[in-house]
Parts: C-alpha cells; structure tokens; sequence
C-alpha cells in the first residue's frame, strides 16, 4: 500500500510542478523521491546527508525552496516539537496522526485514533466550532526508556511532567532537616512542574509548589509513581 501511495505522490508531484512551470523539475523531482523513502521525520540537514550520500550535490538554498514548494503544494509538513530542530515529513492526503514524544531519548512515535478524532470532533460540535485543522503532541518516556531506566533516580534527573515518589533522603543532617524544614519528606508524591537541568527544579505536592536547587535535589531519591 504504501509503494502504491509513493507512486501516487510522484504522479501528482510531475503534474502539478510541470504545470505551474516550475524550473529544474528533475533535480526537484529527485529531491522528492529521496524525501518518500525515508519513513521518519527528518531535518533538513538530515536531507542534505541523505542526497549527498545517493551521489546528488546541490546548493542547500535550492533544495530549501524545493522543500518549501513541497509544503506548499502538500507533499510534506513543517513541524517543530518542543526543544526540537524543524523537521519534516509526509503529508498524504486524507490520513492524519498524532504524536508521542520521548524526551529522553528524542523518539517520535506516530499513532492514530478513530475514537480520539470522533472526540475531538463531538466536543467542537458542542462549543459550535468549526474545526479546520488540528494536532496533538504528548510529551513522555518510551517503553524503551523506562525499562532502561534505574529504579531510584535523583530528582535532578527527573523530566518536566513526572509523577514521583520520594524513596529516600541521603546527605548530611543539614541537607534532611532542610527538607523537612520545606515541607518534603520520604513517601511524598510529587510532580516535576519545571526543570532548567543542572540549575533548577519547581515540584508540586498537593497545591504547593516548591524551588530546589540542584545540590538539594540531588539528595532526593524519586521513583516513578
């Protein structure tokens, strides 16, 4: 099926192009091509590797016009995740589908859901809102992720968005009786609402929110809920 819908593409992509008399269509025609055999979404410099690789050296400015022409006449889509390089991919017609990003290891998992689109599509009927287009992206740790993934881990490492235990407190009297002073103690079940890395974390238990420098979150022992 998809060989099929390859074809597709490229019958359409030869009738439209020569139609609007767009120049050097070969080298444009070769560009997509290239672009239909990879099956993931791809940046633009990853583009360029894969042309230069199948022995087709061209001016980077070309092939970026070629791929804005392709988004224009609707054989790829721009899209951009979160703390992520632009990427492409296909676009084909009549399908649609939604994302899953890991943010760990980076991996774009695509899924589509007849009973989430029927949603979607009964709750803008509700609000009278005539939907024209839409998407979803969900933010979390692959099955491949978690599974590699230490039990206890250090709240310093913990993503955006988790859902943790506190396992336990290590470090000096000072470090625990701090904590304690904040309000965190052992079997507290928290959430990551902010993470900026190697400076700050912002957790929430219940309705409060709390600020922990890294060298304090470091000393707290979180596992997944």
């Amino acid at each position: 099926m998809r060989k099929n819908l390859h074809k597709q593409e490229r019958d359409q992509f030869r009738k439209l192009f020569e139609q609007g008399y767009i120049d050097r269509f070969e080298d444009r025609f070769k560009i997509l091509e290239i672009f239909l055999q990879t099956e993931r979404h791809i940046t633009f410099d990853e583009l360029v590797e894969l042309l230069e690789s199948s022995g087709f050296y061209i001016k980077s400015d070309f092939i970026r016009e070629t791929l804005d022409l392709m988004c224009r006449f609707g054989f790829a889509h721009k899209i951009r995740f979160e703390n992520e390089p632009e990427k492409y991919e296909h676009r084909h017609l009549g399908q649609h589908h939604d994302h899953m990003i890991c943010t760990k290891c980076r991996k774009i998992i695509e899924f589509q859901d007849d009973q989430l689109e029927a949603m979607q599509l009964k709750i803008t009927q509700q609000h009278h809102f005539h939907i024209l287009q839409h998407k979803m992206e969900i933010y979390g740790i692959c099955s491949e992720c978690l599974e590699n993934r230490v039990q206890l881990i250090p709240l310093n490492m913990a993503k955006q968005g988790e859902k943790l235990i506190i396992k336990e407190i290590i470090g000096g009297a000072n470090s625990r009786m701090r904590l304690m002073t904040m309000g965190l103690k052992v079997n507290d079940e928290i959430e990551v609402i902010t993470s900026q890395g190697n400076r700050q974390l912002v957790v929430a238990i219940d309705n409060n929110r709390y600020v922990l420098g890294k060298g304090l979150a470091t000393k707290i022992l979180v596992k997944n809920i």
